[in-house]
């Protein structure tokens, strides 16, 4: 075990309202403290969180719960102070617990990278926690009035989690008298040194009834971001031997040659990668699901019906192909001459701008089937996009 959290969750939360303490108050479809574990154990670092209660609070907890396997979740009973809760907390941690965050539970919206970054900094820091910089001018007033100026140079607004080395934030508490703000004084108290790591405007804490609805906003315009925008990747692998003829199909175009390729259809091995990459990246299989090769009808077919379904399946499904990337592999016939006209012809098809078709090729420096010159293979991406 090297990196734990602690959520402290004992406190009351009266200034919040309600006939509850806010971290048990609805949020999202679940409650403000299950938003913030759900935030907290989805870090892959984090692999303990030991949340401090209140005793009263145990049956609200018990539907807060909402954590993926790999994070193990223990409560002990909080203190009469922050400080005392923490403390708690820091006693429950397993053994071989190198890092520690600790964090309010009335901060749901942490992410990701402000938890690994203030993970990371422990490694050069006894300490680290996550604050903004005061931007706005600040006022000193009395009775309503502005009274004087403060200057903000160097002032911050703090954030949890705030992270620690473990033994040295034991010690720090240890030493502690008590009536800290939180567990940065603390550890300012106790000489250890405390890294600034940014900070996420994101991050609030819920402390007044205004908050509730600030964080659904924060909610729906999480959901929305989530939903903006589809973006599908999809590959695709075809290869066809050559045969007896006198020329070949390679992305529509006509490439004249001393064999043929041998296939059901017209073995044009370029949009076949295509029309499989576009299948794939809306999970729909490949052409012998949709064109069953024992379907006599498809004998000899065109490519060109293959991957015009393939097209009209995926803007029937709300997509637009962003772009296809697709590469032929051969030592003969030489494609280059060939390049542009089938880069033409694979956009005619697919109704893109020709410079969102990429056809390129390679060869396998005579290696394997297409070096000996048995046949030829080809490789296909396809992007796909809905809004």
């Amino acid at each position: 075990m090297t990196v734990a959290g602690i959520v402290v969750a004992a406190g009351r939360g009266t200034r919040a309202g309600g006939e509850t303490p806010k971290q048990f108050q609805p949020l999202g479809g679940s409650t403000v403290l299950g938003q913030t574990l759900a935030a907290l154990s989805s870090h892959p670092a984090l692999t303990q969180l030991v949340v401090v209660l209140h005793p009263d609070d145990t049956d609200l907890f018990a539907a807060s719960i909402n954590l993926p396997e790999h994070c193990a979740i223990s409560t002990v009973p909080g203190g009469a102070t922050r400080d005392a809760s923490v403390r708690a907390g820091l006693a429950a941690l397993q053994d071989g617990t190198r890092k520690v965050l600790i964090h309010d539970a009335a901060r749901p919206f942490v992410t990701q990278a402000l938890i690994g970054r203030v993970i990371d900094a422990l490694d050069h820091a006894p300490g680290a926690a996550p604050a903004l910089a005061v931007t706005d001018a600040l006022w000193r007033g009395n009775d309503g009035n502005v009274v004087a100026l403060q200057d903000r140079t160097g002032l911050f607004r703090a954030q949890t989690p705030q992270g620690f080395r473990t033994s040295a934030i034991r010690a720090a508490h240890a030493s502690h008298s008590g009536g800290a703000a939180d567990d940065v004084a603390v550890a300012l108290a106790h000489g250890l040194d405390v890294t600034i790591v940014e900070g996420d405007e994101d991050n609030i804490k819920i402390t007044l009834p205004g908050d509730f609805a600030r964080a659904e906003a924060l909610l729906a315009q999480r959901e929305k971001e989530r939903h903006a925008m589809d973006i599908r990747l999809g590959n695709g692998f075809d290869v066809h031997r050559f045969c007896e003829g006198d020329a070949v199909i390679l992305c529509g175009v006509r490439v004249p040659h001393t064999h043929a390729l041998d296939g059901h259809s017209d073995a044009d091995v370029g949009m076949h990668a295509v029309t499989d990459a576009i299948y794939g990246a809306l999970a729909e299989g490949d052409i012998g699901r949709h064109f069953p090769p024992s379907d006599p009808q498809w004998k000899g077919a065109a490519s060109e019906v293959f991957l015009r379904h393939a097209v009209d399946l995926a803007r029937a499904k709300g997509f637009s192909i962003g772009n296809v990337d697709c590469t032929l592999i051969c030592e003969f016939p030489k494609i280059g001459p060939h390049g542009s006209a089938m880069q033409a012809e694979m956009a005619r098809i697919m109704g893109l701008d020709p410079s969102r078709v990429s056809v390129k090729a390679t060869t396998s420096e005579r290696l394997g089937f297409t070096g000996r010159s048995e046949g030829i293979a080809s490789i296909a991406t396809a992007t796909l996009v809905a809004p």
